[in-house]
């Protein structure tokens, strides 16, 4: 488990520095990358969640991430849809992930008491406030959303390689 981990960390960074390098590029394409995104994220903290016996928030966020990904990609049209919406969507995404990643950090605090928790604060700190911008700035956030997109790929690569090193130890 640890080694998927940080295989699929190791992709969500190199895709993550991909989305900044050509904002708008991915920009035109972000639909596919946030519909790809919330379903591998999903399977993942899927697989988490029964690998650990954990069935809290993270476990019913990754089947929701699941179901909404699958939908979108069975469904073009809804595709379409999301991605006159996206910006919201991914304003409000943005948000909840940025709780879960909190909720994590307190977690990592009282399991392992290491100083990897501040990381992830700060990350979840910075997805909230990028997230309630968003929700006010949404013409901002369209020209934004690829290079936001890319630093959540970062931050959610470094999150699995993190989580990854220190279920090895």
């Amino acid at each position: 488990m640890t080694v998927l981990f940080t295989i699929l960390g190791i992709l969500l960074v190199a895709g993550g520095v991909s989305c900044i390098v050509t904002p708008l590029l991915t920009f035109m394409s972000v639909g596919y990358f946030v519909v790809i995104l919330m379903v591998v994220f999903g399977i993942v903290g899927l697989i988490r969640a029964i690998v650990e016996k954990r069935f809290g928030i993270n476990f019913v966020f990754s089947i929701l991430s699941v179901l909404l990904g699958v939908i979108m990609l069975a469904f073009p049209n809804s595709l379409l849809f999301a991605e006159s919406v996206l910006l919201i969507i991914a304003a409000i995404w943005f948000v909840v992930m940025g709780i879960v990643s909190i909720i994590n950090a307190v977690s990592l605090i009282k399991m392992h008491g290491s100083k990897i928790w501040i990381l992830q604060l700060i990350f979840g700190i910075l997805a909230i406030l990028i997230g309630i911008y968003s929700i006010f700035q949404p013409m901002l956030m369209a020209v934004s959303l690829g290079v936001l997109v890319g630093i959540y790929f970062i931050e959610a690569g470094f999150t699995m390689i993190f989580g990854g090193i220190i279920a090895a130890e």
